[in-house]
């Protein structure tokens, strides 16, 4: 662990925040690795039942830290680039995998590989200052960290290619209409407060079938393809605690309680 990355649990949530205000949360390799390694095993904790990702100071996180590319590019040792295979893809992969949901707390600006880190989490919850910029084009660059992936799921291929071409601003209402934030906050003060209570409300709920209906979205291929991983998640499903005991509370008419096993 690292100071540029904190993790708090609380009551089966993880809390994890980007702390490099001084540099708008650039994520450089330090924090790169600490995220990935981070989410890993976070993805594995089983007492960990819902994460929020969130940026300390005035932006969730601005991308790639470019002082240290240009370092990188000047260098001229190896590919400067190699950061998306050995950290963006491992830590896109852990967020889409990850077996519970993740809520982003968007305060600020997300850029770059920091708005392609927003848009692959479950929920989005921003306030007044929030802003996205898929910032790639503007230094020469195609999308990375699952952009080019979950924009399209987000808003459609054509305002994609739109955001992505034009590489400017989004506001937060703009946003909200688009289907870029989940929700959005009237107070920036808010934003994490309001992700925190969704990631509570999900702590509590069926883990492992939350994690299920997250496979299944991500999932492409045929329908028969679709209704044999929907069979396999539900035979999956079928096998815990909480379908069972949450099955007979409802024959009881009792709040079931779950476990997330």
């Amino acid at each position: 662990m690292t100071d540029a990355l904190l993790v708090d649990r609380a009551d089966g949530v993880a809390t994890v925040t980007l702390n490099r205000p001084d540099s708008l949360n650039s994520l450089d390799t330090a924090t790169k690795e600490a995220l990935r390694d981070t989410l890993a095993a976070l993805a594995a904790d089983q007492d960990v039942r819902a994460v929020v990702l969130t940026g300390a100071g005035r932006a969730f996180c601005v991308g790639q830290d470019l002082r240290e590319h240009v370092e990188s590019l000047e260098a001229g040792t190896g590919s400067s680039l190699s950061t998306v295979r050995e950290h963006y893809n491992p830590i896109a992969t852990l967020i889409v995998e990850m077996p519970k949901p993740v809520i982003a707390a968007v305060r600020g600006m997300a850029a770059g590989a920091g708005a392609s880190l927003a848009f692959l989490a479950d929920f989005r919850v921003g306030g007044p200052k929030t802003a996205f910029l898929m910032a790639f084009a503007n230094v020469g660059l195609a999308a990375d960290t699952g952009a080019s992936w979950s924009l399209p799921r987000l808003v459609g291929r054509a305002k994609a290619l739109e955001l992505l071409l034009f590489a400017e601003p989004v506001d937060a209402a703009t946003a909200h209409r688009l289907g870029l934030l989940t929700r959005l906050v009237d107070d920036d003060e808010q934003v994490l407060p309001t992700a925190l209570a969704l990631a509570t409300r999900f702590a509590a709920g069926p883990t492992f079938a939350y994690g299920q209906i997250k496979r299944q979205l991500a999932a492409s291929g045929t329908f028969a393809e679709i209704l044999e991983l929907e069979a396999e998640a539900q035979a999956a499903c079928g096998q815990t605690a909480d379908h069972h005991q949450a099955t007979a509370a409802f024959v009881r008419k009792e709040r079931p309680t779950f476990t997330g096993r």
